[in-house]
């Protein structure tokens, strides 16, 4: 199999951290890029955080760019209350060695994809702005991309406000426009990531393999899954961003449903939502694949699998 080639548009974040490490290590997946954008920390702060999980995966080959530092209509929105006043709070970093790239992400992720056009997957794991950003900067964009597979959105929850994820609400308008692109866009929201735990028998996998890069994820969970317990009460950390990637690598580890998906961008108590039209009550045509179930024990193969070759 040719390794998928793709750019991975994220916000670290711990689990843009993990995603990045199972884009890197999957034999299946060409990264080619890392592009960041404000979400889970401010900018400047997603992008320090990208370069230092490259330097200790010595990720050296991947140019890494900084993208939006707002979003595209409203203020800033971050999530430190579970990310921690880094964005990747837990692990004691070095300086990082990985550069950044001397151009905007916005730019990197379109230049990457009109040079093998038809074939760049774009795998977004934080807010939209970038995507949102290149597609209405350049009109050759949306006939290039070959698919986009997003984590965010839900069909029964939120996890910001009652009906909203924070990914999707975080700039709503950016979302909207995606979903509204006639682009093949595969959306993983929490209905799935919320199975991804990282349990004590998944966390202690990963200890076994005894490497800097286990290490640090090893930390990254622990911190993570105090945020979580003390903000949702759930035992265990949910690792959102990764079922992105290994959803490139193996389309079969998640069940998916060809649905209508609109974003509510002017709802009082529901802007962010992601309306996922699972009866079709609205009758209108599919624009979306929207992933209802996932192969948990799968998922974590891989994921360890991914890790085991970083290491």
């Amino acid at each position: 199999m040719t390794p998928r080639p793709i750019v991975l548009d994220c916000d670290p974040g711990h689990d843009d951290a993990l995603a990045i490490l199972v884009a890197h290590g999957s034999p299946d997946i060409d990264l080619r890029a890392i592009t960041t954008v404000v979400g889970n920390q401010t900018l400047e702060k997603t992008t320090l955080n990208a370069r230092r999980v490259c330097t200790v995966a010595g990720i050296t080959d991947v140019p890494v760019a900084a993208g939006c530092e707002t979003p595209l209509e409203r203020p800033v929105r971050i999530a430190d209350d579970i990310h921690g006043e880094s964005g990747l709070d837990g692990p004691q970093f070095g300086p990082p060695t990985v550069p950044v790239a001397p151009m905007h992400g916005v730019d990197l992720l379109a230049r990457t994809v009109l040079e093998r056009p038809g074939e760049v997957t774009v795998v977004p794991t934080g807010p939209l702005t970038n995507v949102a950003a290149a597609l209405e900067r350049d009109p050759d964009l949306a006939g290039a991309i070959r698919n986009i597979v997003l984590m965010g959105g839900s069909y029964t929850r939120g996890n910001q406000t009652p009906s909203a994820e924070f990914n999707i609400l975080a700039d709503p308008e950016a979302a909207a426009a995606v979903f509204d692109s006639g682009l093949d866009v595969t959306m993983i929201g929490l209905d799935v990531t919320h199975q991804a735990l990282a349990t004590d028998e998944v966390t202690a996998r990963i200890a076994a393999l005894d490497t800097d890069v286990a290490r640090m994820v090893v930390d990254l969970i622990r911190f993570f899954e105090s945020t979580y317990r003390r903000e949702y009460s759930f035992p265990f950390a949910p690792v959102h961003d990764p079922v992105a990637v290994a959803t490139v690598i193996r389309p079969e580890i998640v069940t998916l449903r060809e649905v209508f998906v609109a974003v509510e961008t002017r709802g009082e108590w529901t802007t962010g939502e992601t309306v996922v039209d699972l009866h079709g009550r609205y009758r209108r045509p599919a624009n979306a694949k929207v992933a209802v179930d996932l192969d948990v024990d799968g998922f974590w193969d891989l994921v360890l699998d991914a890790l085991r070759r970083v290491g």
